[in-house]
């Protein structure tokens, strides 16, 4: 391998090889929250927080310090999870489809509005989770897009002007980015377990295919050879 696409991962030989490999899952929300300029103390709003990318954005930004992370989506029990997972400073909140109603919970849950937003909803069909976390906002408030949608996202010129919002577009993560996430989790600021892995043998891989598509957002499936 070129060393440019290997990342040491010295100091890390207390953590079994079928959790660290549960760090690949926490890289691509690390490319947006870097992107974002997530700074210590802040309030963050992640949507589609209960998805695999979302849930682990939550628990990294309370690895990289936020002071309160808001996970929004729709199924309220995965939220829960997420939150559990988190600890106190995640506060979850559920989504209706309600723009501006949708929008006045965010706002209220970031205690009058968050500094940052991080869009992670995959394949959605409306723009409707997204605008929402644009208007829970803060003035000078950033928005981070590393999801999906098959709708076009339609912007207000004059409100995105009036509150001096700034939208940002993300896909994947910086070069480095691997190296700094292992020393958060040297650090002992990210625990990778709380992504649980389940372990399949290359020979069993039908079957481990089969259990990845049924896998919760804080589960992933590890084969070894």
């Amino acid at each position: 391998m070129p060393t440019t696409c290997v990342t040491p991962a010295e100091g890390l030989a207390n953590i079994d090889s079928a959790n660290l490999a549960a760090v690949m899952r926490f890289v691509i929300p690390f490319g947006g929250l870097l992107r974002g300029r997530l700074a210590p103390g802040e309030t963050l709003i992640v949507t589609g927080a209960t998805g695999a990318y979302g849930s682990a954005a939550v628990l990294l930004a309370i690895a990289m310090g936020a002071g309160r992370v808001i996970a929004a989506g729709r199924n309220s029990a995965a939220l829960e999870a997420v939150a559990r997972a988190g600890g106190v400073r995640v506060v979850p909140v559920s989504l209706t489809g309600d723009i501006q109603a949708d929008a006045n919970s965010l706002r209220a849950a970031a205690n009058g509005g968050a500094q940052m937003a991080f869009d992670m909803v995959g394949q959605a069909r409306d723009p409707n989770a997204t605008l929402a976390a644009l208007r829970s906002l803060r003035r000078n408030g950033r928005l981070v897009l590393m999801g999906s949608m098959s709708s076009p996202l339609p912007l207000s010129y004059a409100e995105l002007m009036a509150n001096n919002w700034e939208i940002i577009g993300q896909f994947m993560y910086p070069a480095n980015a691997y190296r700094r996430l292992l020393d958060l989790v040297r650090a002992r600021l990210l625990d990778i377990s709380l992504i649980r892995p389940h372990v399949f043998p290359l020979a069993a891989l039908p079957e481990a295919m089969e259990a990845a598509a049924k896998a919760g957002s804080l589960e992933c499936v590890v084969v070894k050879p």
